[in-house]
């Protein structure tokens, strides 16, 4: 019998060496070096095959040109819930793996196991657990009200297992919860590390693409609010997603960061509920919820989120500091650009806050990716630091340069007719952003300079 080849792979970066050394010399990384068996292609098909008594490997693909493809044969399926199918692009394509991420106490395992509810009375489901017993899963089920009758479960964290039940069963959609608990034997590492979870992945990926199943993969994140694992992971999958939401919080966006069949940053609001996360219809109508009374600093923005524009309350608060160095505090928002904000409010200005403690805050727990918040957030600094009221039916968006020139944002005509329809009267946007045509009941200003949006306040 031939020895088995072996090889030693990095568990924090997945680097390779023929033999075991105490460092890795990739990523300086100690003690990261994990032993693994290489085995063949064709030795892996072999084992796969017998394990399903059917051809994993299958044979070529045949080649066809690009105009020779049948797109209709790829029909969007819902999932059932509105915000999720944004977010995916329309809906589920067959063959497509997706990665969803989030929190502990998110509400994955919770949204994943409405999803597959739904789905599983046309079609064939299977719910593969690796994290929870089946009884707290059944127990989740009942507790939410979902159908149980049609959804098959499964508790297996082997990878060679759940391909040949998946061979067996032939679901037309499967849920893996989670990818770090899962393992396969060609691998002696433990569960979770980088080499187990990439190529536990690889494996999966590649039955999603053969067999047109779709694959959701549940992830862990870190610390620090990132997918755990290898960086190649969100590489090899079509579709990445985030669930975020604050304990605090009764609601969970869910938004996507990589899509193949849709647009990027898509969003998706929800409530939790005791009946399991619900779709909210107008996400505008929760981030806008503001006081009865005017106070400074406060504006609101209208934000470009994937397909459609969204309202968000921005406030910010000047005071003076008690501490050397002034603290710049941003929740919800980037405080590098803060930073470099409040540099060209001073610079183009005239107003220096060098002395003050500055905080800013994206009102509902939004994470605000885009420029558009530039012109808005000065504005709030301003009015809190002048300690003076804006005008409530005032709406703001636009990207301040290093020059303090106004740059234009996208899609800007559609912000002013959504922020038309919440109410607003009032509207300062770059010139370039300026519509062709009077919208009825708003008057809007357009601005090029910073020091033009400053003297219209």
């Amino acid at each position: 019998m031939a020895k088995a080849k072996t090889a030693y792979v990095c568990t924090d970066c997945g680097s390779e060496y023929n033999k075991w050394q105490g460092q890795c010399v990739d990523c300086s990384a100690w003690n990261t070096l994990s032993e693994i068996r290489l085995t063949s292609a064709t030795q892996r098909g072999e084992r796969l095959v017998a394990k399903s008594g059917s051809g994993y490997a299958g044979s070529f693909s045949e080649v066809q040109t690009l105009d020779a493809i049948d797109l209709s044969s790829l029909p969007r399926q819902s999932t059932g819930l509105a915000e999720f199918d944004r977010v995916l692009g329309g809906g589920l394509v067959a063959g497509s793996a997706i990665l969803i991420g989030g929190n502990p106490g998110a509400g994955k395992s919770t949204v994943l196991l409405q999803v597959m509810c739904e789905l599983a009375k046309q079609q064939s489901a299977l719910y593969i657990t690796g994290e929870e017993s089946l009884q707290q899963v059944a127990m989740r089920a009942n507790r939410l009200g979902l159908p149980a009758d049609k959804l098959q479960l499964v508790s297996e964290t082997n990878i060679e297992t759940i391909i040949a039940i998946a061979q067996k069963i032939k679901p037309r959609v499967m849920v893996v919860d989670s990818i770090q608990v899962m393992h396969t034997a060609d691998l002696q590492s433990a569960p979770g590390g980088v080499s187990q979870v990439r190529e536990c992945a690889a494996y999966l990926t590649r039955y999603a693409k053969q067999s047109n199943t779709v694959v959701f993969l549940v992830g862990h994140v870190t610390k620090d609010g990132s997918l755990a694992g290898p960086k190649v992971l969100e590489h090899m999958i079509d579709c990445s997603i985030l669930l975020e939401g604050s304990s605090d919080s009764r609601f969970r966006t869910l938004r996507g960061q990589k899509n193949r069949f849709g647009a990027v940053n898509e969003l998706g609001v929800f409530a939790m509920t005791e009946q399991g996360l619900r779709e909210v219809k107008n996400p505008s109508a929760i981030f806008l919820s503001r006081a009865d009374e005017d106070a400074p600093g406060s504006i609101v923005v209208v934000l470009w989120e994937g397909t459609r524009p969204l309202l968000v309350e921005i406030q910010a608060l000047v005071d003076d500091t008690q501490l050397n160095n002034p603290r710049r505090v941003a929740v919800g928002l980037d405080q590098n650009r803060l930073s470099m904000l409040l540099a060209i409010l001073h610079r183009h200005g005239g107003l220096a806050v060098g002395g003050s403690d500055v905080f800013v805050n994206a009102v509902g727990g939004v994470k605000v990716l885009e420029t558009a918040v530039d012109l808005a957030l000065l504005l709030a600094v301003v009015s809190s630091f002048r300690d003076r009221c804006l005008p409530r039916d005032l709406v703001v968006f636009g990207e301040v340069g290093l020059s303090g020139e106004i740059r234009p944002v996208p899609s800007g005509q559609e912000r002013i007719q959504e922020a038309a329809k919440h109410g607003f009267k009032k509207a300062i946007v770059p010139k370039a952003n300026m519509p062709k045509q009077k919208i009825p009941g708003m008057e809007v200003t357009g601005v090029s300079k910073l020091e033009d949006a400053l003297a219209l306040l």
